[in-house]
């Protein structure tokens, strides 16, 4: 993993924010104040579309995975166009990224600048600017199927580590082709041994990014954590063939034991139309640490509490590992909270040195914050 553990993160601030013709933002411009910011306004307004504006500054499709073509703004030109100014103590960045408007033949590309200056792709933006969200499509995270909480563990190595996104999209494009060449009859073993070595490559290394991630994010928890938080620790692993293969063996060696497993269960995927080993199968395991359950078994409001603490645990390690503090998005979480724990919620925040963006329909739900926070209202 390429970023070097750092506690020393300089004071960073996202002081200006362009959108235009993005969603239904035809031009909108906003210079906070503050390092906590709250967006208010009614459903519809387009506040989550703001903190998917700043996602898109993250490797990946931002906080909905949405499909670039679909965020022109309909009756636009085509495009979009989102900016950020960053001071870093004193330092002003300028980071862009945008659709251009389809051209004769129709096709559209992204473009991604840093301080004026094309950039080959968002990961270039991980060298001044990292992010970290929450949103509501979250709530079931725990009860729900493990490859909804493989994406959630992709993005938090994603957050420490720009280049896993490109690896991951690698391994999935490998085992989509070795599926096609099980799938074909009469093939040539040497095309299956081929795809199944550059598998066993960047299946390791994608099993070696999430662990080292997940180990460290479970330390950082284990030595801060504190039973009287209104934000319950948890503890976390991770669970798949592949995961204890890494966990036992060097790199070289894992490399071999999953080539030779692959290559054992070609008729076993070949019936299955799948294959069934790999870090495409692992999930993260998750459970409550004071109440040492696992994690889908806790309440609902449990559940919720206990992901908000995971996720402002996860900010902490960013910045530790990065030297960056993180942008902190936060789609309708306070709403949701009872007044303890939304108290408690500003407090952690605040504690924190990054920058936070939350939204909500309700500025009384902001109230107890008082000063610490900004309120921005979107809409009428």
């Amino acid at each position: 993993m390429p970023d070097a553990p750092n506690q020393a993160a300089p004071d960073q601030r996202l002081n200006r924010l362009i959108v235009r013709d993005f969603r239904n933002h035809a031009d909108f411009d906003l210079k906070p104040d503050a390092r906590l910011v709250a967006l208010v306004g009614e459903n519809g307004a387009g506040k989550t579309n703001l903190l998917e504006a700043i996602s898109l500054f993250a490797p990946g499709r931002g906080l909905r995975r949405a499909e670039f073509s679909a965020m022109p703004r309909n009756g636009g030109p085509g495009g979009f166009a989102v900016s950020l100014t960053l001071d870093r103590d004193g330092a002003e960045r300028r980071l862009g990224t945008g659709l251009e408007p389809p051209g004769p033949d129709g096709r559209v590309s992204r473009l991604c600048r840093v301080d004026g200056a094309p950039a080959s792709s968002p990961v270039a933006f991980s060298e001044f600017f990292r992010v970290v969200w929450l949103t509501p499509d979250f709530d079931a995270l725990f009860r729900g199927p493990a490859g909804d909480r493989r994406r959630f563990l992709d993005r938090l190595v994603l957050a420490v580590d720009a280049g896993h996104g490109a690896r991951v999209s690698a391994l999935e494009r490998a085992l989509r082709s070795r599926n096609r060449l099980l799938d074909e009859p009469g093939q040539d073993d040497r095309w299956l041994d081929a795809i199944e070595r550059e598998i066993a490559e960047l299946g390791v290394a994608v099993a070696l990014a999430r662990r080292e991630t997940v180990e460290r994010l479970d330390r950082l928890i284990a030595e801060n954590r504190d039973d009287a938080q209104p934000f319950p620790w948890a503890s976390v692993r991770l669970e798949g063939d592949l995961d204890d293969l890494v966990a036992v063996w060097p790199a070289i060696e894992a490399e071999d034991r999953f080539r030779l497993a692959l290559r054992n269960g070609r008729h076993r995927d070949r019936a299955a139309g799948r294959t069934l080993t790999g870090p495409q199968t692992t999930d993260l395991v998750v459970r409550h640490g004071p109440k040492d359950v696992p994690a889908g078994t806790a309440s609902t409001g449990e559940q919720k509490a206990l992901l908000i603490g995971l996720v402002l645990a996860h900010a902490r390690l960013v910045r530790a590992m990065s030297g960056i503090a993180p942008a902190i998005l936060l789609d309708e979480v306070a709403a949701h909270l009872d007044p303890r724990r939304r108290l408690g919620l500003f407090e952690a925040l605040d504690a924190l040195s990054g920058q936070v963006w939350m939204t909500g329909t309700d500025p009384e739900a902001f109230a107890p914050a008082g000063a610490m926070i900004e309120t921005v209202r979107i809409g009428r």
